[in-house]
């Protein structure tokens, strides 16, 4: 006779997923020879945000926010006005992750189209069934797709966005690369991007620095051909032919007064799976300037110049 508890048999398989799930994510955040690509990265963190009305997955812009959703639509509004967004505008939003800023842009922007690209499967199912429900399939359109290898035709866009993603593009010069093809002249494009601080100031000062870009450009697949500072970054724009080039750094708009939030409110870190919210509540032991010493965070703009008429 064999009495089996009914319950067993269904529970098992969802108790035994869960367990895999944990040990992936303790693989990832504390094996140092663990490095995940950035579909395998974005499929582990999944829609665990710690964003308490939608699916951000982005730092925010703090300057006026309360809260890490509304420094999340900060940030996606200060990348829509640095690009001009406006009606009848055809946008590309590359990296769109769950769309929750196309969703945005459609509602208070209204561009005529934004065609999203993003290569992570889960990501884009998500995205696309959160779209339909809101009845807005046919203005946003997004895809399975490459931001360094773009299936669209020269000059088919006239905005481009890329917010917190191109630092994860093999490589970013390719991307710009594409973007520049991509974009009518005239069009513009706003980077919302993390990059390496100079290793400046005294031994410990660049200990720390490099120490905290090479734990984040591990962890969260930078490529090294991503990892050079603003200058850097601004000549490669130019060389691309970009024109009315800016970048300036709002590290200080992001990166600590996020830090600030989440030690204020660790309840946000529930939200996440349990091994990344140990993981947050282990980093936010350090202050931020220790935690976040090596990176910065930047935003990026520039115009792809008109055609010379002859």
């Amino acid at each position: 006779m064999t009495d089996l508890d009914p319950t067993s048999a269904s529970i098992t398989p969802a108790a035994s997923q869960g367990t895999k799930e944990t040990l992936r994510y303790l693989n990832w955040l504390f094996n140092p020879f663990q490095r995940l690509e950035v579909p395998a990265l974005y499929d582990l963190l999944s829609t665990r945000a710690a964003t308490e009305r939608a699916l951000y997955l982005n730092l925010g812009f703090w300057q006026d926010a309360t809260d890490l959703d509304s420094a999340s639509e900060a940030l996606a509004d200060l990348l829509a006005d640095a690009v001009h967004l406006a009606p009848g505008d055809q946008l590309l939003d590359v990296g769109y992750g769950f769309a929750d800023q196309d969703l945005r842009w459609a509602e208070h922007y209204q561009p005529a189209q934004i065609i999203g690209l993003n290569l992570t499967q889960s990501q884009v199912e998500v995205a696309r069934q959160r779209v339909a429900e809101r009845g807005l399939s046919e203005q946003i359109d997004l895809r399975l797709g490459s931001a360094t290898a773009m299936d669209l035709p020269d000059e088919s866009v006239d905005k481009l966005i890329a917010l917190e993603c191109a630092f994860h593009f093999r490589s970013r010069e390719q991307f710009l690369r594409e973007a520049f093809r991509v974009l009518r002249p005239g069009g513009r494009i706003a980077i919302a991007d993390i990059l390496p601080r100079p290793a400046q100031g005294s031994a410990w000062q660049r200990f720390k620095r490099k120490t905290s870009w090479g734990l984040v450009a591990a962890k969260f697949s930078i490529p090294w051909d991503n990892a050079y500072p603003i200058p850097t970054y601004h000549a490669k724009l130019k060389l691309g032919g970009y024109e009315q080039i800016n970048i300036e750094s709002i590290r200080d708009q992001v990166y600590a007064p996020l830090h600030q939030w989440l030690c204020a409110h660790r309840s946000a870190l529930q939200r996440l799976h349990p091994a990344a919210g140990f993981a947050a509540k282990l980093a936010l032991r350090r202050d931020p300037e220790t935690l976040f010493a090596g990176l910065d965070y930047v935003l990026a703009t520039a115009v792809k110049p008109m055609r010379l008429v002859r």
